[in-house]
């Protein structure tokens, strides 16, 4: 550990202004990586257990080998790089609107997750997942067109959304969309921070031919007591 606080990078964004800060936990005595937009948190090192399980889940979910994966969303990497500790994993595409994010991980500036981008399984797309998802056009040149697991990670909730214009994509129209980039047997999976959403439950089950929520429980250091994130996983 060096300093007790530094700011790593600031940038502005179309999103607004972006900043990754490294500082110590007083309660744990370890390096915490934050990410906030604007003034609202996004992101924390401390709390990736959920991160690590839509990987673990949605693939466990995945049949096949030489598998094409889809990441929307990459933050500081957790469910990128669980979801390469898949020794089936043949292709990892990962799409994120914030330049400064995917630079972060180009530098190596967070060590939990530092070789991400030079792994040559590993493409990062600068772009809009939501509007991509829309499109025809796939994910850009030298990506697959078709996806045996698409992992996503983006809005807070399907209610939360860090913008309007998300808020498309998590209707029953819009989640049909995402299938056209999903191969027959594809899966789907989703973290969210609030409970299990029956709404959006029920939206998953009219397109997709399974769907189910699953609480993910972990320690929180800083309650001394358990916080809890939800992963959805949809079938084919």
């Amino acid at each position: 550990m060096g300093l007790r606080f530094e700011v790593l990078d600031w940038q502005d964004t179309p999103l607004g202004e972006i900043s990754l800060r490294r500082r110590v936990e007083p309660t744990l005595g370890v390096d915490v990586y934050e990410v906030k937009l604007g003034e609202e948190f996004l992101m924390s090192s401390l709390f990736t257990v959920a991160e690590v399980e839509l990987a673990r889940l949605g693939l466990a979910q995945t049949p096949g080998d030489d598998l094409d994966v889809l990441v929307g969303g990459l933050g500081l990497g957790y469910t990128a790089t669980a979801a390469l500790k898949d020794p089936r994993v043949g292709s990892l595409t990962v799409v994120d609107a914030i330049a400064p994010v995917i630079d972060w991980h180009r530098r190596d500036l967070l060590p939990d997750t530092h070789g991400l981008a030079s792994d040559p399984r590993v493409r990062l797309v600068l772009g809009d997942f939501f509007a991509l998802v829309a499109s025809l056009h796939g994910f850009g040149e030298d990506t697959p067109a078709a996806y045996d697991a698409i992992l996503l990670d983006i809005d807070h909730t399907p209610r939360h959304v860090l913008n309007p214009s998300h808020a498309p994509f998590y209707t029953r129209d819009g989640l049909t969309a995402l299938t056209r980039h999903l191969k027959p047997d594809g899966v789907f999976a989703l973290w969210s921070d609030d409970p299990p959403d029956k709404d959006f439950l029920a939206a998953l089950l009219h397109v997709f031919s399974t769907a189910r929520a699953e609480l993910v429980t972990f320690p929180n250091p800083l309650t001394r007591g358990e916080s809890s994130n939800t992963v959805y996983v949809a079938t084919c």
